[in-house]
């Protein structure tokens, strides 16, 4: 299970270093200090974020109305800590053996004690979702993908 961790945060790295090594290509290297102050970037343009795995729960809640209501909760939980500008990334994984339901990354700065910011979520407070909680290293330009995603979405949490 740990290995299994271990590539998915590696394969996680690999393609935010493709992404940052395209954009330095792209742009022809241009090092904009003023941007990567505004989004905390250090000299690589990278900064630290708390990655979290969500996995399934102990809990086994029968009652498909009360799931779906934990489960509208959990998202609007999401929107909630997207738009207080918390969490970066949300999203859920596709079936697995490892019984891996999502993953957030959170702006490690304003999150402060990530366990609470966890217990927010109805799904996780019920026992529905589990969590994994990480470091993780990564482009500081990543808050910049919910600015792009909400231009393109159709529907709000």
């Amino acid at each position: 299970m740990f290995l299994n961790i271990i590539k998915l945060l590696l394969s996680l790295f690999l393609f935010t270093g493709s992404l940052f090594s395209f954009s330095q290509d792209v742009n022809g290297g241009t090092y904009d200090s003023i941007l990567a102050k505004k989004l905390g970037g250090d000299e690589y343009g990278m900064k630290n974020y708390t990655f979290v795995i969500l996995t399934t729960g102990d809990s086994v809640i029968t009652d498909k109305s009360r799931r779906n209501e934990l489960f509208s909760g959990h998202l609007k939980n999401i929107g909630r800590l997207v738009n207080e500008g918390k969490l970066i990334v949300a999203g859920p994984l596709g079936s697995n053996e490892l019984a891996y339901r999502g993953i957030f990354i959170f702006d490690k700065e304003k999150t402060g004690e990530i366990e609470q910011v966890l217990m927010t979520d109805p799904a996780i407070q019920s026992g529905l979702l589990n969590y994994l909680i990480f470091d993780w290293y990564g482009s500081a330009a990543l808050p910049t993908y919910m600015e792009t995603h909400k231009k393109i979405q159709k529907t709000d949490f």
